[in-house]
C-alpha cells in the first residue's frame, strides 16, 4: 500500500468517528501491517495537508480527531444560537485545584480554597465526566481521591496534564479560569467534523484559548519552596467571594448540554 492510500484511509476513518481515535484502533484498519510510528508519521502529514483548510487535525487525550478551527467557530455558532449554562467560579476553580494537584481529597480542595466546598461541586464534575475517583487515601474515614479523565483533556484540547501551562502570576490563574469557563460552556465552543454534519451521541470536544504570557508547559510541582500558586489564587478568590457575599452553598448550576466544538 502507498502512502497516499494510507493517509486517505486514515483521513476517511477520522472524519467519519464521532470520537477522537488513538494509534492502536488506526492500526487495526491496516490490519497492523503499519506500526504506530508510521502511523504517527501519516498522521502528521494529513495535519500538515489540512493546515491551510477550515478543518484541523488534532492530538488530545483520547487520540486523534478532526475539529473546526477556532477562528471560524462565530460562524458555525450561527446555526446553533443556544448557549449551554455556565458553571460556577467555585466550581472551575475546585477543577483547577485537582487538575494540577492530583490525586486530592475533598479535604485538600477545602484547605487550598479556605472555604467548604459543595458536594454538588463534586458532583457536577464527575456528571461531566471531567473527574473521577481512583481511589481512597489511607487515613482516618478513607477519604476519596480525585483526579481529572481522559475527557478533561480531550474537551480542553490537551494530550497530556504536561501540556497544562504553568501559574505563575495572578493574571495567568485568571487566564486559566477563563479558559476552563469557556471548555464548560461559556462561549463558542469548536465544533467537530461530525458534530457540523449533524451526527448525533459525539463526545463534547472543546479547546481551550491562548493564555498569554504563559512559560512552557508543565504540571506544578507537588514539593516547592515558593507559594503554592494555586493555592495563592484560590485564596484571593476566597477572599473575592467573601467580599460580595457569595458561597459556595450557592452553587447549583447544571452540567451543560452535549454542544461540543
Amino acid at each position: 500500500m502507498n502512502t497516499a492510500d494510507a493517509k486517505r484511509i486514515l483521513e476517511t476513518a477520522l472524519i467519519c468517528s464521532t470520537q477522537p481515535l488513538p494509534v492502536r484502533e488506526l492500526r487495526v484498519l491496516f490490519d497492523d501491517e503499519l506500526g504506530a510510528d508510521t502511523i504517527k508519521s501519516l498522521l502528521l502529514e494529513l495535519q500538515e495537508d489540512w493546515s491551510q483548510r477550515g478543518l484541523e487535525l488534532v492530538s488530545v487525550g483520547s487520540g486523534w480527531r478532526f475539529q473546526s478551527r477556532p477562528e471560524l467557530r462565530d460562524h458555525l455558532d450561527r446555526l446553533h444560537p443556544e448557549k449551554p449554562p455556565r458553571y460556577t467560579r467555585a466550581a472551575l476553580e475546585t477543577l483547577a485545584i485537582i487538575a494540577y494537584r492530583q490525586p486530592v481529597t475533598r479535604g485538600d480542595m477545602e484547605d487550598i480554597r479556605g472555604v467548604t466546598i459543595n458536594s454538588l461541586i463534586l458532583k457536577q464534575l464527575e456528571d461531566r465526566n471531567w473527574v473521577e475517583v481512583i481511589g481512597h487515601r489511607e487515613t482516618v474515614g478513607r477519604p476519596a481521591l480525585y483526579a481529572t479523565t481522559r475527557q478533561f483533556l480531550d474537551d480542553l484540547g490537551l494530550a497530556s496534564l504536561d501540556q497544562l501551562p504553568l501559574i505563575e502570576k495572578p493574571m495567568q490563574q485568571a487566564a486559566l479560569i477563563d479558559a476552563l469557563e469557556q471548555a464548560a460552556g461559556g462561549d463558542e465552543p469548536t465544533a467537530t467534523v461530525n458534530e457540523a454534519s449533524g451526527a448525533s451521541e459525539a463526545p463534547e470536544a472543546l479547546e481551550v484559548p491562548e493564555v498569554p504570557e504563559v512559560p512552557e508547559a508543565r504540571e506544578v510541582p507537588e514539593d516547592s519552596d515558593s507559594p503554592e500558586p494555586v493555592e495563592a489564587a484560590a485564596e484571593a478568590a476566597a477572599e473575592s467571594d467573601a467580599d460580595s457575599g457569595i458561597s459556595d452553598d450557592a452553587d447549583t448550576t447544571a452540567a451543560p448540554s452535549g454542544t461540543r466544538p
